[in-house]
């Protein structure tokens, strides 16, 4: 009901949820969150909760404190509910030994039990690894690795201020899939001032090279507080231009599609079978703890975030009491937006089940624009609809 936890309530100390939600909880499926706040050095784009060794904070006993709100987590969720998917991000997860990361794996396998198709994903940095750690990474349980990439042009991983050589990541990729990983994916991301066409056409057949299943391409986004919106800001580098950005996502999909590599979300491109479970549980409205300093979790309708600073969060962990700062109870009509602006997104498509009687007549609307298609019961982005996703999703909520 509206209004019985609005955005920002407290979090209890013991972290307890209402009773609907428990009862709610895992019925569209669960999943686990683990973030990782540290990184070697910060990336110039980067407005991620991440903090560099000259930030005053400690790697050491990072994972006992994330024990700790795993335990405060069995407690809350008294029971077993099966996890389907765990994510393992960052920051550079990959600082981190694989057995600590390995320990934090154990420890939610013997809390909830996992699904005999588990997915584990750890993110990583390409610099960060190497055939020894990757074979420890798989032993300690990932199967699935995401590599930043963001190109294959020395000029423009400058311009991002990412540290790895042009040719990195492919061989971490390759070094991924000798070590034994099931699913390897690797990120891109296009429209970086300085970047030409041929420029990310060469970064996406570096990317098809390094035989990943997996590619996710996403358009630089320039945030406040980062390097790169002050060097604009100052004149230094010129603004990313959206004609350029959908230039390159029809490059992408060109490129990508071509090669056996489909569309299932709109920024993420997979061969059949290679599809990212962790983020279609989000995309799908399911269920998840997430365990970490600034970490989101969403479960039975209730959404709530941790504290952001490590150290603060090491506090919480010490005095055993929930890092949780503040959180909201969805409304079934907000929950029902959410899943429009979410699933729509998909290539599976939006059930027309979620619109109300504004939301078809602009889906329909969108049918004749040539921006959607309609197939039985849902409706499906197309190429043109997919470049004027955020568009589309804010006319039919």
């Amino acid at each position: 009901m509206p209004g019985v936890l609005p955005a920002g309530s407290p979090v209890p100390s013991d972290g307890s949820l209402p009773p609907a939600a428990l009862a709610a909880a895992g019925s569209s499926g669960f999943g686990v969150y683990a973030h990782v706040p540290f990184c070697a050095s910060r990336c110039g784009y980067c407005d991620f909760n991440t903090y560099t060794p000259s930030e005053g904070v400690t790697q050491a006993g990072y994972i006992n404190q994330v024990l700790a709100e795993l335990k405060l987590a069995s407690r809350v969720l008294k029971g077993k509910r099966p996890v389907s998917a765990i994510f393992v991000g960052g920051g550079t997860p990959t600082l981190l030994p694989p057995a600590e990361l390995g320990r934090l794996l154990e420890k939610i396998d013997a809390t909830w039990g996992f699904t005999p198709d588990v997915e584990i994903t750890t993110e990583a940095n390409p610099e960060t690894v190497d055939p020894v750690m990757l074979k420890e990474l798989r032993s300690a349980g990932f199967n699935r690795i995401s590599l930043g990439m963001q190109s294959a042009a020395p000029h423009v991983l400058a311009v991002l201020d990412r540290k790895h050589s042009p040719g990195r990541a492919v061989q971490a990729a390759q070094e991924a899939r000798a070590a034994g990983f099931d699913h390897v994916n690797l990120d891109l991301i296009y429209g970086t001032p300085g970047e030409r066409p041929e420029d990310f056409a060469a970064s996406l057949q570096a990317a098809l090279d390094a035989g990943v299943d997996h590619v996710s391409a996403y358009a630089l986004i320039i945030e406040d507080g980062t390097r790169l919106a002050a060097r604009m800001r100052r004149g230094e580098l010129p603004y990313p231009d959206d004609d350029v950005a959908a230039d390159r996502y029809l490059a992408a999909s060109s490129t990508l599609e071509s090669a056996g590599l489909h569309w299932y979300e709109v920024s993420n491109w997979a061969r059949p079978g290679g599809e990212c479970k962790h983020n279609l549980l989000y995309w799908r409205g399911g269920d998840w703890w997430g365990l970490g300093p600034g970490a989101h979790s969403h479960v039975g309708g209730v959404r709530w975030w941790n504290v952001k600073h490590p150290n603060t969060y090491a506090a919480r962990a010490a005095d055993k009491v929930s890092p949780g700062v503040g959180r909201e109870l969805l409304t079934k009509e907000e929950r029902r937006v959410e899943d429009i602006m979410l699933r729509l997104r998909l290539a599976e498509g939006l059930p027309l089940d979620l619109l109300d009687g504004a939301g078809l007549a602009a889906a329909h609307r969108a049918v004749e624009d040539g921006l959607l298609t309609l197939a039985e019961d849902r409706v499906i982005l197309t190429l043109r609809g997919r470049l004027l996703a955020d568009a589309v999703i804010r006319d039919l909520t």
